[in-house]
């Protein structure tokens, strides 16, 4: 199990995708280390306990981002938080 950030919403010009997340996985520094997360499962827990889960989908850039859908939208307390990765 692997710990990760949060970083921003999916997101294009105009355009918010509210489920849409780039995570930043601890220790990931570029692409090739960011496909072997593709699958697996996340979870971010709220400060009132709450779960949302989720799943990555890809990698985001060259950096070691991914991208991940949640079943719900995150808050925006969300961004900068830490998640689970399973």
């Amino acid at each position: 199990m692997t710990t990760g950030k949060v970083i921003q919403f999916r997101r294009g010009r105009s355009r918010i995708h509210e489920k849409h997340f780039l995570l930043e996985p601890d220790g990931c520094k570029n692409r090739k280390e960011a496909e072997k997360f593709t699958g697996k499962e996340v979870a971010w827990k709220s400060p009132a306990g709450k779960i949302i889960e989720g799943k990555i989908k890809g990698p985001h850039g060259n950096k070691g981002l991914v991208r991940a859908i949640f079943e719900r939208g995150l808050p925006g307390q969300a961004l900068t938080t830490k998640v689970e990765i399973k």
